[in-house]
């Protein structure tokens, strides 16, 4: 049994989704012509497939269930994300995984401005955010915790890696990065460094993720070399604020 969505709102197609969930595991919705809010809170053990565009917001507050997107997103994926997995078949928009807490986001292609912007961990709680493809600016922005991966893969010639300011304000966490990339893009609380055997193992399972859900090449994508950024200081701006 599938929903379709069409031109209806929102509020009618995310009270089926949810209706349906409550004697099934798995609800299938076509036809998304940007709906917002689909997987809204969605509990661990529950899949919501779509086809189509997904509006703002989509697997918001994300509470450990699965949802797979064929097709691109909007503003906000993933915001406030508390734990699950989140597989898109396209490219997002701005604000991916804003403010998430837990949980993993793979994106097939690329992704706006904004990228991870407040990811945060805490203990075992460590959110994870792949991109296949390129990142807008701000990549990072304000990072406390958790990782991002960014595999550059398909850019065409001139594309850039990422946009300006990445990593701007970030204090925690770490962002894997594939190639060669626009280091006068980086923001200069930033180091550069080499990969761990800790490092490795842990990019090497995220990235074969990516390449069973997207159907790539693992032994392609890992030829090229990986760096690490991370936070220089846990306290990029402090020099703005009167000390006690």
């Amino acid at each position: 049994m599938s929903i379709t969505a069409g031109l209806r709102r929102y509020e009618e197609i995310n009270k089926e989704v949810s209706q349906l969930l409550l004697s099934k595991n798995k609800a299938v919705i076509k036809d998304v012509n940007g709906q917002r809010y689909i997987g809204c809170g969605l509990d661990e053990g529950k899949t919501v497939e779509i086809y189509g565009t997904a509006g703002n917001d989509l697997a918001c507050l994300l509470n450990g269930g699965k949802v797979i997107l064929y097709g691109n997103g909007q503003d906000a994926v993933g915001n406030t994300m508390g734990g699950g997995e989140i597989i898109i078949h396209g490219h997002t928009g701005d604000a991916l995984g804003y403010g998430m807490r837990d949980g993993q986001i793979y994106i097939r292609d690329n992704v706006s401005c904004r990228g991870g912007i407040h990811m945060k961990e805490f203990r075992e709680m460590k959110p994870v955010l792949v991109i296949g493809e390129n990142a807008g600016s701000f990549l990072g922005e304000y990072m406390s915790g958790g990782t991002i991966v960014l595999l550059g893969l398909r850019l065409k010639r001139g594309d850039k890696l990422f946009g300006t300011h990445c990593a701007s304000g970030m204090h925690g966490g770490k962002i894997f990065i594939r190639g060669t990339f626009p280091k006068e893009n980086l923001s200069p609380n930033i180091k550069v460094v080499s990969l761990s055997k800790e490092d490795e193992k842990e990019l090497e399972g995220y990235v074969k993720n990516y390449c069973r859900f997207f159907g790539e090449d693992f032994e392609e994508v890992m030829s090229k070399p990986f760096k690490k950024l991370i936070p220089a200081t846990s306290r990029p701006y402090a020099n703005l604020y009167t000390p006690n």
